[in-house]
């Protein structure tokens, strides 16, 4: 009986037309075979926002999917969200290979442009309001993707990730078991040498570039508090902008617990540091929501 409940239950989830996991296929130009799932609201906005949620280090779309109020936020505003998901690297994303780190690339990241070019095109999506948002591997993945694709993503939030190149050119798989866990233990360079790694993906490029949240935990022994440090001080230089405040304890969104740090104005480029918070740092939806523009 509990084995046809969840055949049931597996059934009517999958039925749902709206709000729920869907797969996508056939979405586009897809070199590494990754997949693709959306999730609609019931009533989607007028030229909708799109954010792309990537999960984790043996994660799943749908443990993602599950793993934050993204979803409840859709309904309620109207965006729609797309969860790509791989099977490889023990399910962690592609952020070593040049495919990915390079603009127009072979990598996970072209396959990830094409689902958003395939959900704006379907959904007549807001073009200049696409973010992208992940948790350990998914948040340096994020930094991947504002970094190869900055004239796609209009921001994009990590949290417990490492800098865009970090993993660059490592021959181990970019997983907690790989043998060379140099950046993940936290690699430190220059503000220029970071920066490059940024303009060396797309050469040339003149455009805008995507605003930045970061999120860690001074806790975190799988990835070291420093690769945030190291994420800020990149992006710093790809902005041009310069740490103007500091604020810590109440009235920090985060929580308490946390430090803000904010580079620039408070829309361009902010972190937050955890006392006592590991790894992952939690997601804070609204703070997010808040920095993408998507609520006021």
């Amino acid at each position: 009986m509990r084995v046809l409940e969840s055949i049931l239950g597996l059934s009517a989830c999958a039925g749902r037309a709206w709000g729920a996991l869907q797969q996508v296929t056939g979405f586009g130009t897809n070199p590494t075979g990754i997949q693709m799932y959306i999730s609609v609201p019931a009533k989607v906005s007028t030229n909708p926002a799109i954010i792309v949620a990537l999960h984790p280090c043996g994660g799943t779309a749908s443990q993602w999917y599950s793993g934050t109020k993204l979803p409840s936020y859709s309904e309620s505003s109207g965006f729609i969200l797309i969860y790509p998901q791989t099977t490889k690297y023990s399910n962690c994303w592609d952020v070593n290979n040049a495919g990915s780190l390079t603009h127009g690339g072979n990598g996970d990241a072209l396959g990830i442009t094409s689902m958003v070019t395939h959900t704006l095109t379907k959904y007549n999506g807001d073009k200049s309001k696409v973010f992208v948002m992940g948790g350990s591997s998914g948040a340096m993945m994020s930094n991947v993707m504002v970094g190869s694709y900055p004239d796609v993503f209009a921001a994009g939030a990590a949290y417990s990730g490492v800098a865009f190149g970090c993993f660059a050119g490592s021959k181990s798989d970019p997983t907690p078991f790989g043998a060379n866990q140099t950046c993940a233990q936290g690699l430190v360079r220059s503000a220029d040498d970071w920066a490059a790694f940024v303009h060396n993906a797309y050469p040339g490029y003149a455009g805008k570039r995507p605003r930045f949240l970061v999120a860690h935990g001074l806790a975190d022994t799988l990835v070291r508090p420093q690769c945030a440090y190291e994420t800020l001080k990149q992006w710093a230089r790809v902005l041009g902008v310069v740490n103007t405040a500091n604020q810590t304890g109440a009235g920090v969104e985060e929580g308490a617990q946390y430090t803000k740090m904010v580079y620039g104005d408070t829309n361009q480029l902010v972190g937050y540091f955890g006392q006592g918070v590991g790894h992952i740092a939690p997601v804070v939806e609204s703070v997010m929501l808040k920095f993408f523009g998507i609520v006021g």
